[in-house]
């Protein structure tokens, strides 16, 4: 092993100690916690083309801004006037059903959904679901 300080190294050296410049602590290296972003949205009183129309418009907005997850509140469709009209189906017209049928088949939302899943209670239940987004490729 060398022993001798070159003219060079003692030159940086002494640039540097007479510098401002601090070297950053090593011992304290701060971890950048990522949060997932998370929405919400809640359809009760829309109608069936009005929150088809809204839930399109926000998949895609959250999708612009890499949103990780979408909690969508339907409700459970108790409170519905469906049944007082016997030209609706029941169980079809209410938002429960129909909401995650229309997402399903749109294939330029679905491209941009990971996964569908049923709520936890805490988040709605049964009268409300997730939507897991794929990453936004072209956003950082």
């Amino acid at each position: 092993m060398n022993d001798k300080i070159s003219n060079k190294n003692k030159k940086d050296w002494e640039n540097f100690v007479n510098s401002k410049e601090k070297l950053p602590n090593k011992d304290f290296q701060f971890k950048i916690k990522k949060t997932k972003k998370i929405r919400s949205i809640d359809l009760h009183g829309y109608t069936l083309d009005g929150a088809n129309k809204t839930i399109e418009d926000f998949i895609n907005k959250a999708y612009v801004d890499n949103v990780y997850k979408l909690i969508v509140v339907t409700g459970k469709g108790l409170h519905s006037e469906n049944e007082k009209d016997p030209y609706v189906s029941k169980d079809l017209g209410i938002l429960k059903y129909s909401v995650p049928e229309f997402i399903s088949n749109n294939s330029v939302l679905m491209s941009k959904i990971n996964e569908i899943t049923d709520a936890k209670i805490e988040d709605g239940g049964g009268g409300a679901f997730y939507i897991f987004l794929k990453k936004n490729k072209f956003i950082k």
